[in-house]
């Protein structure tokens, strides 16, 4: 048994991509534009969709006013993630974390880490570039931003963070609500 985590960011404009919508007849829908300038909202997420105890995710928000997504922040939230033990110690189980070639992902400060993380049975498989459909979290971030945030426009960063946060909470319930119990087809 392994732990197997699916890792990637995700980043929330202001003004949300709209893929259809309703209006009254003969009457045009207008969406107010934010422009996104400082205004962004990051998160970097993790899916396990497989765990034993039930799908898992798990995700940290921050907007541009916080900082950038750096390799601190990146091997913080891998240590969060994968409850990394005391110093000289090892996990119960092995935990592999699955994720894109992005720059923080294969920077230096992460790449000096590796060797305390293999230590603790913290394992990186980086995917293939270009492969976003191996990688599970991708379709809930699209879930979240089509689906997820009714309001397709926010005036300020906190708005669309305490947004965003909501939406991520509902779909991290969504995820670990059991389905036995549904209703069959006639």
């Amino acid at each position: 048994m392994i732990d197997l985590w699916f890792l990637d960011q995700s980043g929330f404009a202001p003004t949300l991509p709209i893929g259809s919508s309703w209006g009254r007849l003969g009457t045009r829908l207008v969406v107010p534009y934010e422009a996104p300038q400082g205004r962004r909202v990051n998160v970097v997420g993790a899916l396990a969709p497989n765990d034993p105890a039930g799908p898992r995710f798990v995700f940290a928000t921050r907007r541009a006013a916080e900082g950038r997504y750096d390799a601190a922040a990146h091997l913080a939230f891998v240590r969060r993630l994968a409850g990394a033990p005391a110093a000289d110690a090892r996990r119960a189980r092995p935990c592999v974390i699955v994720l894109d070639n992005y720059a923080v992902h294969r920077s230096r400060a992460v790449a000096d880490e590796l060797p305390d993380l293999t230590a603790a049975d913290i394992h990186f498989c980086f995917l293939p570039p270009y492969s976003p459909e191996l990688n599970p979290i991708e379709a809930v971030w699209r879930q979240v931003k089509y689906q997820d945030m009714p309001d397709r426009s926010y005036p300020t960063d906190t708005a669309l963070q305490a947004a965003v946060e909501t939406a991520l909470i509902a779909r991290a319930q969504r995820l670990t609500t059991p389905t036995t119990n549904l209703p069959r087809p006639a």
